[in-house]
C-alpha cells in the first residue's frame, strides 16, 4: 500500500512504523512543525509537507490522519472525497455530526474508514475476545473497566483541555476506547448514568468520567477513565456466569499486559486461575493497519469502522447533554 500520514506527533510516528513493519510505503508526510515532519520523513524515505492538501493530492492507496481532533473530520472528508481509504485516529471527530458527516462521506464515495481504536489489538484483548465468543466464561454479565494517567506539569494548557479543539475532555480521550472496547464485547449500548466532571485539572473540560451503560440483554458495562489517575492504569474486566477474565496493562509505563482466567468450580469458592504474561513490544498498531489493508483487499467492513465511531460519539452526547442540565 501507499500511504500518507497527516500529523507526525505520537500517533503518527507510530502509524509509520507499522507502517514500514508491514513493508508498505509511506509516500508522504505533513504536519504543520515543518521540523517534525522532516523527522518522521527521514525515518521512513518519505517526502516531507506542511499542507495536508498536498497528502490528499498525491498517489495514494490510504491517507492516515493523526492531527488534533479538530481537524480529523475535515481532513477525512477530503481524503474519502479522493478516492482515498483513510484510517483516522479515535475519536475520529469532535461531535455526532461531524461524524455521521464523514461516515456518509464515505459511503458516497465508495471508500473505507476505520477508526484508530488500536486497543482492540493487544494481545490480552483479543485472546479474551476469542475466550469469550468461544464460551469461556458461559453468558456475559457485566464489564468493569478504569483507564487513567495523571497528566504532567502544563496539562490544563494542552490542546486536550481545549474544547473548541478536543470536543470534551477525558471522556473523549481515554473514555472512548473504554466504550468502544465495551461495545466490542457487548454490542450496542445505551446510557443508564453518566457523569463528566473536574475534579483536579484547571480546564474547561471534564478530567474524569463514570459511566453505566446497558448492553442488549442487560449486560452492564461501568466505566471510569481519569486524568487523576496518578499511577498510569489500565484495567478491563469481564464478568461471565461461569468465570472472569481480567486484562491489565498495556505496557510501557502501564505496567506488562496480563490476561488472567478466574474459572468457577461447580462448588463455586476460590476459582482456579491461570495467568498470561505478554512481554513482547507493543504490536497493536501494526495488527490494526493490517486488519484494514485486508478489509480493503477484501471489500469488506473493518472492524472499528464509522458505524462505531458514530454509535460512540452518540453515547458522548448524550452523556455531556445530561451534564450540562
Amino acid at each position: 500500500m501507499r500511504l500518507g500520514i497527516v500529523g507526525c506527533g505520537l500517533a503518527g510516528g507510530k502509524r509509520a512504523a507499522a507502517a514500514v513493519q508491514g513493508s508498505h510505503r509511506v509516500v508522504t508526510v505533513c504536519d504543520r512543525d515543518a521540523a517534525r515532519a522532516e523527522r518522521l520523513a527521514a525515518t521512513v524515505g518519505a517526502k516531507a509537507v506542511r499542507d495536508w492538501r498536498e497528502v490528499i493530492g498525491a498517489d495514494l492507496d490510504m491517507v492516515i490522519v493523526a492531527t488534533s481532533h479538530d481537524t480529523l473530520a475535515e481532513i477525512s472528508i477530503a481524503a474519502v472525497s479522493a478516492g482515498k481509504h483513510v484510517l483516522v485516529e479515535k475519536p475520529a471527530a469532535r461531535t455526532h455530526a461531524e461524524a455521521e458527516a464523514l461516515r456518509d462521506a464515505a459511503a458516497r464515495h465508495g471508500r473505507l474508514v476505520k477508526v484508530g481504536f488500536n486497543h482492540r489489538y493487544h494481545p490480552g484483548l483479543l485472546e479474551a475476545y476469542k475466550m469469550v465468543r468461544e464460551g469461556a466464561i458461559g453468558p456475559l454479565m457485566f464489564i468493569r473497566a478504569r483507564y487513567g494517567h495523571g497528566g504532567r506539569v502544563g496539562y490544563e494548557k494542552e490542546w486536550r483541555c481545549v474544547p473548541e479543539v478536543s470536543g470534551g475532555g477525558e471522556l473523549v480521550d481515554q473514555g472512548s476506547h473504554l466504550i468502544d472496547l465495551a461495545r466490542w464485547f457487548l454490542g450496542e449500548l445505551r446510557l443508564d448514568y453518566g457523569a463528566a466532571v473536574t475534579c483536579f485539572w484547571d480546564a474547561l473540560v471534564d478530567d474524569n468520567c463514570f459511566l453505566a451503560l446497558r448492553g442488549p440483554r442487560g449486560e452492564m458495562a461501568w466505566l471510569h477513565a481519569s486524568w487523576s489517575e496518578w499511577k498510569n492504569l489500565f484495567s478491563f474486566e469481564i464478568y461471565g456466569r461461569s468465570g472472569k477474565l481480567a486484562v491489565e496493562g498495556l505496557g510501557g509505563s502501564y505496567g506488562s499486559e496480563r490476561l488472567t482466567w478466574h474459572r468457577m468450580l461447580p462448588q463455586m469458592g476460590p476459582p482456579e486461575t491461570t495467568v498470561q504474561e505478554y512481554d513482547s513490544p507493543d504490536l497493536s498498531w501494526a495488527r490494526e493497519l493490517e486488519e484494514f489493508v485486508a478489509a480493503i483487499g477484501e471489500n469488506r467492513r473493518p472492524a472499528g469502522d464509522m458505524d462505531d465511531a458514530v454509535a460512540l460519539h452518540a453515547l458522548i452526547r448524550d452523556i455531556y447533554r445530561r451534564n450540562t442540565r
